[in-house]
């Protein structure tokens, strides 16, 4: 069934959670361990969660010695390579004390549009949910082109929400909400909820941002929210430092609201794309 509102976020039956490269790397590694305890507790309460984490490249700049993001596709791919490594093994130190096992899966957007590819993931992730373990999805950024620089991992976490038939995404940001503009300009006002069939045009998102760990931004949480409430999956946008709120169903960030009479697609489901009006 899928969450119609924030409220029933506390108890989906299935929820993914996408968090950025700046929410957990750099001087922010350390908010890994609160992210971790808000997941645990919704896996407490029964809830089947899926962490799509972006980060390794930014996790990795500090053992290749780089202080900006590398530009160039083999250094991202470098970087990535021993970051996703560290990434991993942060997850698992922190969700340790919890009994829970991490598992990861890799893929790319190219990967959920093949037939086949999509079944063996679908099939592995309901496995793996089905044993209690807490899939951790990032993209391959190892043989990713240019997915490896646009996004930020949204698009994907909307994908596999569709994939695994979710309740509710939550994307996570370094903002309690989205804007009606940039909210560092004169007359932004944060917006509280977006129905199924609003005209996003009159927003002011802006462009992908593209900082010195990760690329996203609003416009791309925007987009990857219309691609999952049209499969029928309500997405709350809201701040890393609030998760445990947003999954215990606090009326807080901006509220996707799912299309009226959609099902999320179940386990035998095709992967859809939208794109945002």
């Amino acid at each position: 069934m899928s969450v119609q509102d924030r409220a029933g976020l506390v108890g989906a039956r299935r929820v993914v959670v996408k968090v950025g490269s700046s929410s957990i790397s750099g001087e922010n590694a350390g908010k890994i361990q609160p992210i971790v305890e808000a997941l645990a507790a919704a896996h407490a309460r029964g809830t089947e969660v899926v962490l799509v984490s972006s980060g390794a490249i930014a996790t990795g700049m500090p053992y290749l010695a780089l202080e900006e993001r590398p530009v160039d596709l083999a250094t991202q791919q470098a970087a990535a390579a021993v970051g996703q490594n560290v990434l991993i093994y942060r997850y698992q130190d922190a969700l340790r004390p919890f009994e829970i096992v991490a598992g990861q899966v890799l893929l790319t957007a190219g990967d959920l549009e093949n037939p086949t590819h999509r079944s063996n993931a679908r099939r592995a992730m309901e496995r793996l949910l089905g044993l209690r373990i807490l899939p951790i999805v990032n993209e391959n950024d190892t043989v990713a082109t240019h997915e490896i620089r646009f996004g930020d991992n949204d698009r994907l976490a909307a994908l596999v929400a569709q994939l695994i038939g979710a309740d509710a995404l939550v994307l996570l940001s370094d903002i309690e909400s989205l804007y009606t503009r940039p909210p560092s300009e004169p007359g932004a006002r944060p917006i509280d909820v977006v129905a199924h069939d609003d005209d996003m045009s009159g927003f002011e998102f802006g462009s992908v941002v593209v900082n010195s760990v990760g690329t996203g931004g609003a416009a791309t949480k925007a987009s990857a929210a219309r691609l999952a409430t049209a499969s029928g999956i309500g997405v709350l946008v809201t701040s890393a430092d609030l998760v445990a709120d947003a999954l215990e169903g606090a009326q807080i960030g901006t509220w996707f609201a799912p299309a009226p009479g959609v099902t999320p697609a179940s386990a035998t489901g095709s992967v859809r794309a939208v794109s945002v009006s």
